[in-house]
């Protein structure tokens, strides 16, 4: 297995900042279930297919196509591995702001950021391992390290589902108080997050930005792939225009900020998965943003709403 001195850099972090790390993703995902309501899912429960299929994108086609485009283009190992962690987490917290931008389902969109958010707790350490156990230079990486696969169960469960229950449960029981809340909560504790990010990686610049190139278009190519999965799959299933656009906007999305705190946590912040989850959670802002933006001028037929 080659290697560079992007697979060997690992960023440290120490446990007090880990813990802030931690606690930042956790208010993301609790201002994002703000917005999230019991009548979202039993919505969805009157006609599920839409639900089924970007389910089946994220976690099922997306990691497949990742594997596909890894054995293509056979990256250093790992970014090889950074691309397998972005493919196994659920949709990103902006997916629902895009969608609503794009005349997309935002309901769908919304239920499908709660239903993947809960299943991420299996299916991301479940995906990463899979995957990246198939790929010789990425299976080695994983046999090194060694993951206990129910200590990132117990991690992803903490971060992501129980803040989900509990902005659920506060917006159902404390309308008024989730809504004053969640646009200020979301933006500041992405704000944060981001900022400890950049922190992170600031250290190890000089080497960083001697692969920003190689990164980018790596990055740039996997994005256009997911979204382009996302849409395609929903019009094999027949879906309706909204539902495409969503589902597209929802695999081509992804919770980089899950998967960066997963390398820090269990990675040790190796270097090549960093960048590329650090470099995915920038690019599909500007993607998502663009494809928003030129879905927008194009309106939805009156008969997708009936």
């Amino acid at each position: 297995m080659v290697t560079t001195p992007l697979d060997k850099i690992h960023i440290d972090f120490n446990e007090q900042s880990l813990w802030v790390l931690n606690v930042a993703l956790a208010l993301v995902m609790f201002g994002i279930a703000l917005d999230i309501s019991i009548a979202d899912f039993r919505r969805l429960a009157r006609k599920p297919k839409p639900l089924f299929v970007g389910v089946l994108s994220q976690f099922v086609l997306l990691p497949a196509v990742t594997f596909v485009l890894v054995l293509l283009v056979e990256p250093l190992p790992s970014i090889a591995l950074g691309m397998f962690m972005v493919a196994a987490c659920p949709g990103g917290n902006i997916s629902n702001f895009i969608t609503h931008l794009a005349k997309g389902n935002t309901a769908l969109s919304v239920s499908l950021t709660a239903v993947a958010t809960l299943l991420a707790v299996i299916m991301t350490p479940l995906n990463l391992q899979l995957w990246g156990s198939l790929y010789g230079p990425t299976a080695s990486i994983l046999q090194e390290v060694a993951i206990a696969p129910f200590s990132m169960v117990k991690l992803v469960a903490l971060l992501l589902a129980l803040p989900l229950i509990l902005g659920m449960w506060i917006k159902h029981f404390r309308p008024r108080f989730a809504f004053k809340i969640a646009k200020v909560l979301k933006v500041l504790s992405l704000v944060f997050f981001v900022a400890l990010i950049f922190i992170a990686l600031y250290d190890n610049r000089d080497i960083f930005m001697e692969y920003v190139l190689y990164v980018f278009w790596i990055v740039v190519l996997h994005n256009l792939l997911a979204f382009v999965t996302g849409f395609s799959l929903a019009k094999f299933f027949s879906l309706s225009q909204m539902d495409k656009r969503t589902i597209g906007i929802e695999t081509g999305i992804q919770n980089s900020g899950l998967g960066l705190l997963l390398i820090f946590t269990f990675f040790d912040g190796m270097g090549g998965m960093a960048l590329l989850a650090a470099f995915w959670g920038i690019w599909h802002l500007i993607s998502g943003l663009t494809i928003a933006t030129f879905w927008g001028y194009f309106p939805i037929d009156k008969e997708e709403f009936v």
